[in-house]
């Protein structure tokens, strides 16, 4: 790798109720990397759709430096899409679209931002291959463009010349993977130094949700089951149990369960139980095992591996990232 090579040119496609960060997050990692490069090592452009101001989802307005389908005769090394809060529910511009899906094929990478993710998919750009986008989306994604493989829980996921980060302050982490690709790990670090930014992101953007609530659903009498099961998460919750409370066999409880909430008791109990253990680990109070044993789990490492499965992280790395600090 020739560390002084021809810039390359990274643009970002910036649309009308653009989230401003998953603009000004990238820029702001590619800028740095030019100053610990020592030299120009990118050149960087927002693009808007149409000439004038792009109002951002918090109003602030950029002024794109080319409009899309017009401006742009040179190569681009590097194409990333931003977000929009509303991108899952406004269709997108045809023009747009096909713009992406001429470019995109002549780029060395391309990629987006958060739910700049449903962008490319409407171009036909992400079929077949394995993304991400910003978990509260994720769903959506994948049920809108059944061809695409959505991981709701990495940070950001290569695949090929595909680049896709997860929500907002995601993209400054794919930004920073792209930097280590190109100008090495060295000149990487000292951006994420820099910018006071992980080199490398300890857990998933699961930690981060609250889309895995186990809500009640299924017909009254099983809704209120299950907010009772959420209130008393440390009692005895077996099928056996839960049908009794019913007045159910325990297979036709098992079956009805199913068939009204989508999962089985045991699944939607565990569920329940780690909402209950993520709530009592913000507080900050409890050490992992007394969490534990007021959430109903048999142990500290039964909860451990509970809670890997169902946010990515230890209760103990939860703990030290999500507890409210205490005066």
């Amino acid at each position: 790798m020739n560390a002084k090579s021809k810039p390359r040119t990274i643009v970002i496609v910036a649309l009308r109720g653009v989230q401003l960060l998953d603009v000004a997050g990238p820029l702001d990692v590619f800028a740095e990397a030019n100053v610990q490069a020592g030299h120009q090592a990118y050149v960087l452009f927002v693009a808007g759709a149409e000439p004038g101001p792009i109002r951002s989802s918090s109003g602030v307005r950029l002024m794109p430096d080319r409009i899309i389908d017009r401006d742009f005769q040179e190569p681009i090394d590097t194409l990333l899409v931003a977000g929009c809060p509303n991108a899952a529910e406004v269709p997108a511009d045809g023009m747009v679209i096909d713009w992406l899906r001429r470019r995109a094929s002549k780029t060395r990478r391309f990629g987006s931002v958060c739910s700049g993710a449903f962008f490319l998919a409407a171009a036909g750009l992400l079929d077949g291959r394995r993304v991400t986008t910003h978990w509260a989306v994720a769903d959506r994604l994948a049920r809108q463009f059944p061809s695409v493989s959505v991981d709701q829980d990495a940070i950001y996921v290569t695949d090929g010349k595909l680049r896709t980060a997860a929500g907002v302050t995601a993209g400054l982490d794919l930004a920073l993977a792209l930097v280590e690709e190109d100008l090495g790990r060295e000149t990487a670090m000292k951006v994420a130094s820099q910018l006071v930014m992980f080199f490398k992101r300890p857990g998933g953007q699961m930690q981060f949700t609250r889309k895995g609530e186990a809500v009640p659903a299924g017909r009254a009498a099983l809704q209120e089951l299950q907010r009772w099961v959420a209130a008393n998460p440390g009692l005895d919750h077996s099928v056996a149990s839960l049908a009794e409370r019913m007045e159910l066999s325990p297979r036709h409880f098992a079956r009805l369960f199913r068939a009204e909430v989508g999962i089985t008791p045991a699944t939607w109990v565990e569920e329940a139980r780690v909402n209950a253990a993520r709530r009592l680990l913000e507080l900050g109070n409890e050490a992992p095992k007394q969490v534990a044993m007021h959430c109903g789990f048999a142990d500290a490492d039964t909860l451990r591996r509970a809670f890997a499965r169902h946010v990515g992280v230890t209760p103990a790395e939860y703990r030290k990232r999500f507890a409210r600090i205490m005066a």
